[in-house]
């Protein structure tokens, strides 16, 4: 478990849009997959399934809302669970594209912070 991973300073990425659950069929079933590019080359590719959460999305809202005031529109963070094998790295300059099925593709260029 990654916690840290997910959220800190200058680091946390939303898109390429917010999806109400109104907006899903299943949310237990969306493809998911990520790709790295480092240098024009694909360094990383790799897909799962919502199917594969260790935990449904209402038991994680059960858990997120147990003990908090949670404000409208508050955002859950499960991260991919598409992890490259160790050690890894991201770099400067690296590409990191996670595409959601039904949703869209949200990209992003790793900088220094």
């Amino acid at each position: 478990y990654l916690p840290q991973a997910k959220v800190y300073d200058r680091c946390c990425s939303l898109g390429p849009c917010v999806v109400t659950p109104d907006d899903i069929d299943d949310p237990h079933e969306l493809e998911m997959s990520m790709t790295i590019e480092r240098d024009g080359e694909v360094i990383y590719d790799d897909a799962t399934n919502t199917s594969e959460m260790v935990r449904s999305c209402e038991e994680l809202v059960s858990y997120f809302t147990r003990h908090n005031t949670v404000p409208e529109l508050a955002v859950i963070l499960t991260g991919t669970s598409l992890v490259p094998e160790q050690p890894f790295d991201l770099q400067e300059g690296d590409r990191v594209d996670i595409t959601v099925e039904g949703i869209g593709t949200l990209s992003n260029g790793v900088t220094t912070v």
